[in-house]
């Protein structure tokens, strides 16, 4: 499906996985990326799509259940410690400023009495957006992370690689950080430039390469057991934002229909995104704030809304400002895992597809926070296939 996107005189055409709203999304054109295990097998597929059109997290997928929300929920006070032990009185969650009934609740805390949380963590190393020497830094402070504790990781972690061809992972999750950091050093071959085209052109194939990805990864995560924690290792897209960027009514649909999409496949697969970068903060460190308000249509929605920092964000992550400690900002990340909450609440009759509602978690003790998915989008009741 193609989009037009003007910026300044030059025409530019959006070809990816963007769908209007109400539509299902086409399947992928490019061909997945088959993942190596240890045994060389073929066994871990991070980028497959659904093999038909029909199949959608908006259409008629039965892996999606659009009639109840379910909600990873991390609770902190106003210095940032997580908060473990709270009991489902003190929570209200606000629909639309509107509390809802909460239908299930459970509290997950890391003790030597109880096993760990279903909890799984993914770090993504970005080869597309960022330098050779900026990647080769970030691989330099994972396997810092990595080692650190005698190498004994608190959750098992998945290393993959976003590259020019797709998602490649190293090698199934692991809690031995010193195997996974023996790994890395096998990975020279991946930190490599990206040779792409200059100025808009580059970014905007850069912009459609990464979104395609992690829409991808996501699918693949519906249906999976416990949360994930995506920590995108890398500055993430450009977000494309200026005054000679403007957007078509069909591009902006096509938009509105990727966000839509991105938004449901991480919240239904419970994959809650984190954005870490090298670097010192710079004039564009938080731009993604102003565009982190969920979209509610089409004429709303612009390319920035669909920006790395923005969707995690939304997810319930972090976005850790650029620093030259990368490995304390995956550690930072991967504390989400030590406690959490998770609750359901059913959904409103929704009167069409696509109808966005604000998300808020209230609690009943004074200063403490909670993070979590920021929005949903209530689809209608889905018709049995015939």
């Amino acid at each position: 499906m193609r989009s037009a996107i003007r910026i300044g005189t030059a025409l530019f055409f959006c070809v990816g996985s963007f769908v209007s709203p109400g539509q299902t999304p086409p399947a992928a054109t490019a061909a997945p990326a088959q993942v190596p295990s240890a045994s060389g097998q073929n066994d871990r597929d991070l980028t497959s799509r659904s093999p038909s059109p029909d199949t959608s997290p908006l259409g008629n997928d039965s892996r999606i259940d659009t009639s109840k929300i379910n909600l990873d929920v991390v609770v902190s006070d106003k210095s940032g410690r997580h908060i473990p032990g709270l009991a489902l009185t003190d929570f209200t969650v606000l629909d639309n400023n509107q509390p809802v009934k909460i239908l299930s609740f459970h509290a997950y805390e890391a003790t030597a009495q109880q096993p760990r949380p279903p909890v799984e963590a993914i770090i993504l190393f970005d080869t597309v957006n960022t330098t050779f020497d900026a990647v080769s830094y970030t691989r330099q402070q994972v396997e810092n992370f990595l080692r650190a504790n005698g190498g004994h990781l608190p959750l098992p972690v998945l290393l993959a690689w976003v590259t020019n061809d797709g998602i490649e992972a190293q090698s199934e999750p692991s809690v031995d950080g010193n195997a996974l950091a023996a790994q890395l050093d096998t990975a020279e071959g991946r930190l490599r430039s990206i040779t792409r085209s200059a100025g808009a052109y580059g970014a905007i194939e850069r912009f459609q390469l990464s979104t395609r990805l992690l829409d991808q990864l996501a699918r693949t995560e519906v249906g999976k057991p416990g949360r994930k924690l995506l920590i995108w290792a890398g500055p993430g897209w450009p977000m494309l934002d200026g005054p000679n960027i403007n957007l078509a009514g069909k591009a902006q649909r096509q938009i509105f229909g990727e966000i839509v999409e991105l938004s449901t496949l991480m919240r239904v697969g419970h994959i809650t995104l984190y954005s870490v970068t090298e670097g010192m903060p710079g004039p564009e460190t938080f731009l993604y704030q102003s565009f982190v308000k969920g979209v509610k249509k089409a004429q709303q929605a612009g390319i920035p809304n669909l920006g790395l920092k923005v969707l995690a964000a939304q997810s319930g992550g972090l976005v850790i400002p650029p620093t030259n400690d990368l490995a304390g900002s995956v550690k930072e990340c991967l504390q989400d895992s030590d406690s959490f909450y998770s609750l359901s609440f059913e959904t409103p009759p929704a009167d069409g597809p696509n109808q966005y509602h604000e998300l808020k978690v209230r609690l009943d003790k004074p200063g403490l926070t909670a993070r979590t998915a920021t929005g949903y989008y209530d689809q209608p009741p889905q018709q049995a296939a015939p």
